[in-house]
């Protein structure tokens, strides 16, 4: 993996998040935070999680160790995790610019939400927070078919590099 590469990555992800948030939109409060029976049990709770988790990764590259995550109820709507989630995008895109193409294979040291004690690659914890959250944005997609609503347009990788001519 390469810096390029990570940059690639990046612009995968939130492609792929807002097409997702874009078929949550008009979702009625309701099915919003509907119990799914789901890992996380509504749309609200998963989009929350999966924020919530990147935010977590991002604080870890600036060196803190969050004891805890954001609680579900905190985002009422899509609009308002749509908000929370862009101004993270900010702070990961600044972290990997920061990091440049020299700091990508930089190990960082961080504890887990139980406290424990790990150390992990910047490029493997990266590449984990997109691979994670493809994974809720496929379960979110479920949600929506089961609740009868659109599901998002194509969240393909492909798909993402031939809208952008790559």
């Amino acid at each position: 993996m390469n810096y390029s590469d990570l940059k690639l990555l990046v612009d995968y992800h939130y492609w792929a998040r807002d097409r997702v948030l874009s078929a949550v939109d008009s979702l009625p409060a309701d099915q919003f935070t509907r119990d799914m029976g789901n890992s996380f049990k509504s749309i609200r709770d998963t989009l929350a999680h999966t924020f919530g988790a990147e935010s977590i990764w991002c604080s870890r590259w600036r060196g803190e160790s969050p004891t805890s995550f954001i609680s579900a109820e905190t985002f009422p709507d899509a609009a308002s995790i749509r908000k929370a989630w862009q101004e993270n995008e900010s702070k990961v895109r600044g972290v990997l610019e920061q990091f440049g193409e020299s700091g990508i294979e930089r190990v960082i040291e961080y504890k887990a939400i139980d406290g424990k004690a790990f150390s992990s690659v910047f490029w493997h914890m990266l590449q984990h927070v997109v691979n994670h959250a493809s994974y809720h944005r496929g379960q979110v997609t479920t949600m929506l078919r089961q609740l009868g609503a659109a599901p998002p347009k194509s969240m393909d990788m492909i798909t993402f590099q031939r809208e952008r001519g790559l």
